[in-house]
């Protein structure tokens, strides 16, 4: 991605995350993104859920979305992100410490995505896959900052990758037209001042239930052969809809404001929101509930990129900063929500 140029927004510079007393701190260094070329707009999901373009709008603020191609893998969506990363960083892939890929769509049980991504990036640090859903790029970001805080890594390769259009059920009325597909990444480093704030994070596996793979593959197992004639067997994800908006609306408003409070800093001093791509209405009701002022630019990018789970954090800090709707150096408010359900935010100083 390009950096900001003379004409970028300019930081607010009035607040200043707190100091931790690590022996050294951590920052974000870069950012990047990756989507997919081809882009499914409303009229193509409607017809299966009997549905309409204004219905889906009205609902979630989704227009479009970007699939992936068929024999385009989280893999190589991930390397797509990664290396912009990585540039934008300045960081040679040999100087990567650690590679986490934050994906619960990677079609392997085992091997991981993580060391495949490394192989292809020419690093052979160590790996390994993050299962958390719509938070795993938050989770990720905390892990590789303490990491980088700790000593045990150096620069650490944060990846938030999904090929959900693999695992949604087309004829799902309640969950069809909300994924797409898409990659993010950024990379952690050393910073001489504080860049990523205390992380508030964590989950509440009662409501296992509330978005879930509707089989498990052992399930499956017995099954498979006559499955491939029932479009309701493959264990695609489903999702309760007014279970997860309400959770999210209501819980996650205070956490976000943990997350500030704990950084040490106001709303005020943010230059930038940038929530997990749920669902517009959620989004707008995080910002009423966090008293946003009406000067902080607020990611919306759920409009054409529909919900990427574990990238679209990522995805949307790559675009906002790339058009320079947000500051290098300034401070943004992140925060993931999701399957588990588990959630995670944290304040960052943007790269």
């Amino acid at each position: 991605m390009t950096a900001p140029s003379a004409s970028a927004p300019t930081p607010k510079g009035t607040g200043t995350l707190v100091d931790s007393g690590a022996a050294r701190h951590s920052r974000i260094l870069g950012v990047g993104a990756y989507r997919p070329a081809r882009v499914v707009m409303n009229s193509e999901i409607v017809d299966k859920i009997d549905s309409s373009d204004e219905w889906i709008r009205e609902r979630s603020g989704i227009i479009s979305r970007h699939f992936a191609a068929d024999d385009e893998s989280v893999i190589d969506m991930a390397e797509a992100a990664s290396r912009q990363a990585l540039e934008h960083a300045g960081i040679a892939p040999e100087q990567i410490g650690f590679v986490l890929v934050a994906t619960v769509t990677h079609p392997y049980q085992t091997p991981a995505a993580a060391p495949e991504l490394a192989s292809r990036l020419g690093s052979t640090a160590p790996a390994l896959d993050i299962s958390a859903a719509c938070a795993g790029y938050c989770y990720g970001v905390a892990m590789a900052s303490d990491m980088v805080k700790g000593g045990s890594a150096d620069y650490v390769l944060v990846v938030g990758v999904e090929k959900l259009s693999d695992f949604t059920d087309p004829y799902d009325r309640g969950s069809a037209f909300i994924f797409g597909d898409g990659a993010g990444a950024c990379v952690v480093g050393p910073s001489d001042t504080p860049g990523i704030g205390p992380t508030v994070w964590g989950s509440d596996g009662t409501q296992r239930d509330a978005i879930t793979q509707k089989q498990a593959w052992t399930d499956v197992r017995e099954s498979w052969q006559t499955a491939q004639a029932d479009k309701n067997v493959w264990p695609a994800i489903g999702m309760a809809g007014q279970t997860v908006f309400r959770w999210a609306v209501w819980g996650m408003a205070p956490v976000a404001q943990q997350a500030i409070d704990k950084a040490g800093i106001k709303a005020d001093d943010l230059d930038a929101f940038i929530p997990h791509q749920a669902n517009i209405r959620i989004i707008d009701a995080m910002v009423k509930q966090l008293k946003l002022p009406a000067d902080i630019p607020v990611a919306r990018d759920i409009v054409t990129t529909a919900n990427t789970s574990a990238a679209s954090i990522p995805i949307a800090t790559t675009r906002m900063l790339a058009e320079k709707e947000i500051p290098s150096g300034g401070l943004a408010l992140q925060i993931g929500f999701g399957a588990g359900l588990v959630y995670a935010a944290q304040v960052v100083v943007l790269p």
